[in-house]
């Protein structure tokens, strides 16, 4: 289901690198490229860059932030060529390639590659499921954006040979846009029960961010966690009657 994965680039400086990620996109036969914020698009030095993949720029889509380009999306995928000092699920590009295919017949994935000159910051990566890594020279593993792309999406084309479709049984995930309203959820009820202190709140929700993107619950598990918030204001509710 390789037209379920969006290729997600977040404020691209160079527009020849948008038009270089087309190409790479269409050569493996995907068909969505998300644009955040792009320096400049359109661009004919994109178009250029293209060559016979300009229908991909034409269709691509461009947003002001990474939460639109995902909000749909039941897996996102960062990649970083940098350790981080949270505890993220670190995959090698083969593993993580096997889990977007398998996640994909299911659902929308997204992966993201962030700015020519600095990746993704740390606030964007608390964004993702998954750390994606390219196993490359560690004394110089940085890649060009959009050769990053290239085996990227090179490895989940060859992943649609390797995987048996038919014999998998993905689970429901929740997409990130009820990944927010949980949160949010999450935050309010924390308050209320005095489990966070506005003067002293620390990083505990960040932890929990963490907690749960790392964890992934499924959509019954989600349920299942939004109706404890539930049961907890209504006791709360109660005590107050």
């Amino acid at each position: 289901m390789l037209s379920n994965i969006r290729i997600v680039l977040v404020e691209t400086f160079h527009p020849g690198n948008i038009g270089a990620a087309a190409r790479a996109l269409k050569n493996m036969g995907l068909e969505q490229l998300w644009l955040v914020n792009p320096r400049e698009f359109p661009s004919e030095e994109a178009d250029s860059r293209a060559a016979g993949a300009k229908d991909l720029l034409d269709n691509a889509r461009v947003v002001g932030t990474i939460e639109e380009a995902i909000a749909d999306c039941q897996l996102v995928v960062g990649t970083s060529a940098r350790e981080r000092s949270y505890d993220l699920p670190l995959q090698d590009l083969e593993s993580a390639s096997a889990q977007i295919w398998q996640e994909a017949q299911e659902g929308e994935i997204a992966i993201l590659f962030g700015r020519e000159t600095s990746g993704l910051n740390n606030s964007e990566m608390l964004l993702c499921n998954r750390h994606l890594f390219i196993d490359a020279n560690p004394e110089y593993p940085v890649l060009n954006v959009s050769q990053a792309i290239q085996l990227v999406c090179y490895e989940l084309r060859r992943a649609t040979r390797m995987i048996d479709a038919q014999s998998l049984e993905p689970a429901p995930y929740p997409r990130q846009h009820e990944m927010v309203l949980f949160f949010e959820h999450l935050e309010k009820v924390l308050r209320r029960v005095n489990f966070i202190i506005p003067q002293h709140e620390g990083r505990v929700l960040d932890k929990l961010r963490r907690y749960f993107n790392r964890t992934r619950p499924e959509k019954a598990e989600m349920g299942m966690l939004r109706g404890i918030l539930n049961a907890v204001e209504e006791t709360l509710d109660n005590k107050k009657r």
